[in-house]
């Protein structure tokens, strides 16, 4: 019998993920670095929702995107968005078919941990002024005091007056802390398990110490900030109450490593792969199917509420669409449609970090810097909590990013049992949407400070223009 050749044989049968620096040239590598510099300054001016969608919307005006509101039809070729109360946007270009063949979608969310001011905040205690917080999201509560915060707010005032604010950003801002223990005195919190060393309550920011004049007030610190905020935006204390105040932290994106291959920044999760898909549908060619973006708000706390994945405004976005091109609007047809539509949810996923191998099994893990993740299946315990794309579903997405060169790995989150989570997939798969998970794996997931692969930030980028253009 011939030899057989088992380097050719393993080449066929086995699935080896790439190293996207080892496969990609010299150019292809320029354009991978290059890509992040435009998405760092996004991360920069879009620490929050609303930012993020106010960022959006005014590239996509540039662009020559119109708001759903203002039309009075669609036609092939046209460009819309559609924001939800300033936390959502839905933005696409109408295909060369309308809806006829359903529509191309990728999801992401742009809500990320973070500490939000309570309800009524400010307080003094031995002379400072504090804002109480209430942490956002999945957090290490402990990763939190001494590291510099900035405030972002958006405060509807008690004459309805709306008043947005930045503090802390800027080189001449100053910036707020949460202080902790000296090792002298922290004996006894050292002791503690690392989830009971800082609690949510001691996650109090100080925010102030120079008292009003008037020594017959009580409160003098407290009465010089609210002094302060009512001299520079308007605000009486009452007015917290109709606030949204985020504390998030104040460094900028950066390159990470002497070859500047990675990112860190607050908030990768989930702006990565919004960053992506925004730009995946500015640059991607028109086709048969409409493509669409949505980001959502309130992923890391259930993506419940009017702007999270499980409201129904896409589908009242999508009737509105229906009826400017001249089709049925209603929901019937809306569900209808997505029956025929194809989307992606696009969130990030834990890459296998060297330092904590015990948690992650190998096989299925993630690595940074070899290409757009695809998962499958995220989810807890026995896929609890979770969507799993069908066979067919798969080979689809996989057959779209091998024809169009994109390196892809496979992931997985965590080893079973280990832990798990969820993404907002199992909400559009709930509207009989095909979906599945795909994005950039990250280091530190939901820390103050995110890394990602330059390589892996642009792959992803790729996938989502290769899913919209095949």
């Amino acid at each position: 019998m011939p030899k057989k050749d088992y380097k050719k044989i393993e080449k066929e049968l086995t699935f080896a993920k790439r190293n996207c620096w080892d496969v990609w040239g010299e150019a292809e590598q320029k354009k991978a670095l290059a890509f992040s510099e435009g998405y760092k300054d996004f991360l920069n001016k879009a620490k929050t929702e609303r930012e993020a969608v106010s960022v959006g919307v005014e590239i996509l005006k540039k662009k020559g995107f119109k708001s759903v509101g203002e039309l009075k039809s669609l036609k092939a070729g046209d460009k819309f968005y559609s924001v939800n109360r300033g936390k959502g946007l839905i933005a696409g270009v109408i295909g060369k078919k309308l809806f006829d063949e359903g529509f191309r979608l990728v999801m992401s969310h742009i809500d990320s941990p973070r500490l939000d001011a309570k309800v009524m905040p400010l307080y003094e205690d031995e002379k400072l002024a504090f804002l109480k917080t209430h942490y956002y999201g999945g957090i290490k509560k402990y990763h939190w005091p001494t590291i510099q915060l900035s405030l972002h707010g958006f405060v509807v005032l008690k004459n309805g007056k709306q008043v947005s604010f930045v503090i802390g950003e800027d080189d001449n801002d100053p910036i707020f802390m949460i202080t902790d223990l000296l090792p002298h005195l922290a004996r006894r919190q050292m002791e503690k398990t690392l989830d009971k060393g800082i609690v949510a309550e001691e996650l109090n920011i100080l925010i102030g110490s120079i008292p009003v004049v008037d020594k017959d007030i009580k409160e003098r610190v407290k009465l010089a900030i609210l002094e302060h905020l009512n001299i520079k935006y308007g605000m009486i204390e009452e007015d917290f109450y109709s606030a949204e105040i985020e504390a998030v932290p104040s460094a900028k994106a950066r390159d990470l490593g002497f070859d500047r291959s990675m990112v860190a920044a607050y908030g990768q999760d989930d702006r990565v792969c919004a960053y992506g898909s925004f730009d995946s549908l500015l640059t991607a060619k028109s086709v048969n199917q409409t493509q669409i973006i949505y980001w959502v708000d309130k992923e890391e706390v259930g993506s419940e509420g009017l702007t999270g994945a499980i409201s129904n405004y896409f589908e009242v976005t999508i009737s509105k669409l229906l009826g400017l091109v001249g089709k049925p609007k209603g929901f019937s047809e809306v569900h209808e449609l997505f029956s025929r539509s194809m989307a992606l949810s696009s969130d990030v996923t834990a890459g296998y970090d060297p330092d904590y191998k015990d948690v992650h099994d190998p096989l299925n893990a993630a690595r940074l810097g070899f290409g757009v993740a695809l998962e499958r299946h995220t989810g807890h315990r026995g896929k609890s909590s979770t969507s799993e794309a069908n066979a067919e579903y798969v080979q689809k997405i996989r057959t779209i990013l091998n024809a169009a060169g994109v390196i892809w790995q496979s992931a997985g989150l965590g080893k079973v049992d280990e832990g798990g989570g969820g993404t907002i997939a199992m909400f559009m798969a709930s509207r009989n949407l095909e979906i599945i998970d795909i994005g950039v794996p990250l280091f530190n997931m939901h820390a103050p400070m995110e890394i990602a692969s330059k390589a892996d930030i642009y792959s992803t980028y790729l996938a989502y223009k290769a899913f919209f253009e095949n």
